[in-house]
């Protein structure tokens, strides 16, 4: 099964300050601010919801197909996408502007003051997904990710036009989305990804009700936390898959981003969505034990442990014949 994942490509740039900036601004001054900050450390992290996702799917072997736009500075990132099973061929390079950049400084409060340079990522909406079709023989399903809003509606308008099933995944960018642009990206999708507070938000922007987005999507799927997920089907019973137990908690960053790598690989493995969404709920659980979004490693006889502890004997004993 073929699956393409079109999202935002990015690294983050995170400095600490070990300061309080508060103490840095004067009152009567604030109109003409002019500061510069000694920072500690610098941690470049490589991030973006297209590259996390694709990177999880490619550390459980299903060689998702990355589609999005990045710099000529992305050579590093690329070779490190493809030393963990990801295909980055579909990946525009621009001519002139840098891969998207988050550049944060936090404070000894944690209080933070970012940047985010959105850079080549503007030009993810010059990409043809036939082109990404007809290099691969085909797609089965593309996932579309948070990424420039014009390159989302493109995408999932040419996926209606040329019938290739589509995931719609907002994230991020529900926050600068209204309504109408809502409505467009989410009807007929095969699924519809978000967290509960997402949810809430996609139905006070649409207008719509949860049973008239149901009936205009295949499938929602709703991640709630800690609590693990739920997937709906109109005029189905949901499905709830919990958690398993957490070794430590780290760095939430990236969660979401795990559990539709791992959802994703499961229904390119063929599996239940109930096995697909435990996959999600593990891998996404091997993320919060780890600082950064791809910095966790796929140990196959510790996940399957894992797995099984969570899950039961049955469940993984099925997923141990897909994990290469």
């Amino acid at each position: 099964m073929r699956i393409a994942v079109t999202g935002s490509i990015a690294t983050d740039h995170l400095m600490t300050f070990p300061g309080r900036f508060a103490d840095q601004f004067v009152a009567d001054q604030l109109h003409t601010v002019s500061l510069s900050f000694l920072v500690d450390n610098l941690d470049v992290r490589r991030g973006g919801v297209g590259a996390n996702i694709a990177f999880g799917m490619g550390q459980l072997g299903t060689e998702p197909i990355l589609v999005g736009a990045a710099g000529s500075d992305f050579d590093e990132y690329r070779a490190w996408l493809d030393r963990h099973g990801v295909d980055t061929n579909s990946v525009r390079i621009s001519e002139t502007l840098h891969t998207a950049r988050f550049v944060c400084t936090t404070d000894a409060d944690h209080n933070q003051i970012g940047s985010f340079y959105t850079g080549a990522m503007s030009e993810a909406r010059l990409i043809e997904l036939k082109t990404v079709a007809d290099r691969v023989g085909g797609l089965h399903l593309v996932l579309i990710g948070a990424d420039d809003p014009e390159a989302m509606l493109r995408h999932t308008e040419e996926c209606r036009t040329r019938a290739i099933p589509f995931a719609a995944d907002f994230s991020q960018q529900i926050a600068r989305m209204g309504g109408d642009e809502i409505r467009i990206l989410l009807d007929g999708a095969t699924y519809l990804f978000s967290n509960e507070y997402e949810k809430g938000l996609i139905e006070s922007k649409t207008g719509w009700t949860d049973e008239e987005i149901l009936s205009k999507v295949g499938h929602r799927v709703t991640t709630l936390g800690s609590r693990g997920v739920r997937v709906e089907r109109q005029g189905e019973d949901p499905i709830e898959v919990g958690c398993p137990e957490e070794e430590r908690k780290a760095d939430p960053t990236g969660v979401g981003d795990a559990f539709r790598a791992g959802f994703l690989s499961g229904l390119a493995w063929g599996v239940s969505l109930e096995r697909a969404a435990q996959v999600g709920c593990m891998l996404a659980t091997l993320v919060i034990e780890t600082v950064g979004t791809q910095e966790y490693q796929l140990r196959r006889a510790h996940f399957m442990d894992r797995f099984t502890k969570a899950y039961g004997h049955d469940a993984g004993e099925e997923v141990r014949a897909h994990l290469g």
